[in-house]
């Protein structure tokens, strides 16, 4: 966990909404300056904000509507700082919970110097991140789709077609008419149906991004295609889920924001297990074990590094831990410009 502790003459807290938001600003001495209910306006917030540009640092919690107001004080010069959801426990506590109380609390967060950093994406590359995510989720629903119709074999008890990879068009041409029912069999064509737009959209999205990212950031793909099994999907979503990897002081630190690594729970000398699993980012976790899987296929060297890894622990283990061993691998190929060398990898 990170801390905001730079000193500033005023501090801004703002509990952010998607209509309005609830504005506190206090002087050094914690003395409230302005309270203020406003609607979601740049031009209102500006007018509150204007006396103190140049001397105010502004704070909000992480929430889904951060964005505009991270490119307005960026637009005006004024330091943002964005508060991490799940370590901001302070603003939840207490007897009483409103959005006056709430944005009080958040400058008196960030004027003690206990506000809880969460890492402001660039907005240059902040919709292609996006872009990216929403492909993930075109993708899990194409699948869905998919299994639907394969259990649909098994509920009729049909047999499978030689060709039923419904990924190509042969395969869906071979669930056309394929069942009697012709109420299933409308069922079926609506889920081919919206396969084909989900396929088309996938890999459309795929080629705008790829072609974008070979034209501005090609040497750090093409150094993560040099690791084998990562292609052209994970590629592109540990890039983009990273952003910089300068902002990574150590591999600890990339390591744990990648979920790779579980903290201990601990007191009096006792431990209660691991806690803040599902702190950190959800999307390179997913990339860095969809990796894992991979990099195993058709590598025998692999594949005996990890019975080696199984001797100490089960196989479920013994993939997380490869998992975190290619994270750590991807942070120093990416921090020094380097490609994979297998022998190095696996020689540890």
């Amino acid at each position: 966990m990170q801390f905001y502790t730079n000193l500033h003459p005023f501090y801004c807290g703002i509990d952010l909404h998607a209509r309005m938001l609830y504005v506190c600003i206090l002087d050094e001495r914690g003395e409230i300056l302005v309270h203020k209910k406003i609607k979601d306006s740049p031009e209102q917030l500006l007018n509150l904000l204007a006396p103190y540009i140049g001397n105010i640092v502004v704070g909000a919690e992480c929430m889904h509507c951060w964005y505009w107001l991270s490119d307005f004080c960026e637009h005006h010069n004024i330091d943002f700082i964005l508060g991490h959801a799940l370590y901001m426990k302070a603003i939840h506590g207490g007897k009483t919970k409103n959005d006056k109380i709430d944005a009080y609390k958040i400058a008196k967060l960030m004027r003690g110097g206990n506000f809880p950093l969460a890492y402001v994406y660039p907005k240059e590359k902040r919709a292609i991140r996006d872009l990216l995510r929403r492909r993930t989720h075109a993708m899990r629903h194409s699948a869905e789709l998919k299994a639907f119709i394969k259990n649909a074999l098994s509920q009729y008890n049909l047999p499978v077609p030689d060709k039923s990879d419904l990924s190509y068009t042969t395969g869906r041409d071979a669930m056309r008419g394929y069942f009697p029912n012709p109420q299933v069999q409308r069922s079926i064509d609506m889920n081919l149906r919206l396969i084909e737009v989900y396929d088309h959209e996938v890999s459309s999205i795929e080629c705008h991004v790829e072609k974008l990212t070979k034209h501005d950031n090609g040497r750090d793909y093409y150094l993560l295609r040099s690791l084998p099994g990562v292609g052209r999907v994970l590629a592109l979503t540990i890039l983009y889920e990273i952003g910089s990897i300068q902002r990574f002081d150590s591999v600890q630190k990339f390591a744990s924001y990648s979920r790779l690594v579980k903290c201990k729970a601990e007191s009096a000398g006792k431990s209660y297990g691991t806690q803040g699993n599902k702190i950190g980012n959800a999307h390179l976790k997913w990339a860095f074990s969809e990796a894992a899987v991979l990099f195993l296929k058709g590598n025998p060297p692999a594949q005996a590094y990890l019975a080696k890894l199984q001797k100490r622990m089960s196989k479920a283990k013994a993939l997380s831990a490869l998992a975190h061993k290619l994270g750590r691998c991807m942070y120093f190929m990416l921090k020094n410009q380097t490609v994979f060398d297998s022998e190095r990898f696996l020689a540890g």
